[in-house]
């Protein structure tokens, strides 16, 4: 009986060591790599395309029913960080956004999805704009596996919207890269 015990912990140790992991990727920008020109935001001194990358994620749990992205730079210099886009409710089967899918208007995000409002004051992608001059900034690229679909305000702040995130998340992958800008001339 014991061996038969011992067996059966070690397949389920051997089943739990062999989940994949949740990760996060960009085909756009690797990480801990510099982010390109074209992801700055285009307005406030920065004249970027405002784009966003492509995500792609995988292993996620399975009883996640929706995720949500995130882009957030704790470097700005306002006390509190910098949200650059919150894209919510997306459906739990989908693994992916393409390029540019932080489009104001949402038109480009999955069916179901929707964006939250960043701390540019509009819901949809607002690309890297760090002060001139200064060290490069960290931008933090995460998913949310979600409990449950978020139930926010259209209007909702980024911090409420975090709130909510917080309290469905189960698991979450992030990448971090980086932006500067010159100084001016």
């Amino acid at each position: 009986m014991k061996t038969v015990l011992s067996s059966l912990a070690f397949m389920a140790l051997a089943t739990v060591s062999h989940a994949e992991p949740f990760t996060l990727s960009s085909p756009d920008i690797k990480a801990d790599s510099v982010i390109d020109k074209r992801f700055e935001f285009n307005g406030f001194g920065c004249s970027g395309e405002n784009m966003s990358p492509a995500l792609s994620w995988k292993g996620a749990p399975k009883e996640a029913k929706a995720f949500a992205v995130t882009v957030y730079d704790p470097d700005a210099p306002t006390g509190s960080g910098w949200w650059h886009w919150l894209a919510i409710n997306i459906p739990a089967d989908v693994q992916a956004l393409a390029a540019n899918a932080g489009a104001i208007g949402g038109a480009n995000l999955p069916k179901g999805a929707s964006h939250g409002r960043s701390d540019f004051g509009f819901a949809g992608w607002g690309g890297v704009c760090p002060p001139q001059g200064g060290k490069p900034h960290r931008y933090i690229f995460t998913v949310h596996a979600l409990k449950a679909p978020l139930e926010v305000p259209a209007d909702a702040t980024a911090a409420l919207t975090g709130y909510f995130m917080g309290m469905n998340t189960i698991a979450k992958a992030s990448f971090t890269a980086t932006y500067s800008r010159a100084a001016a001339k």
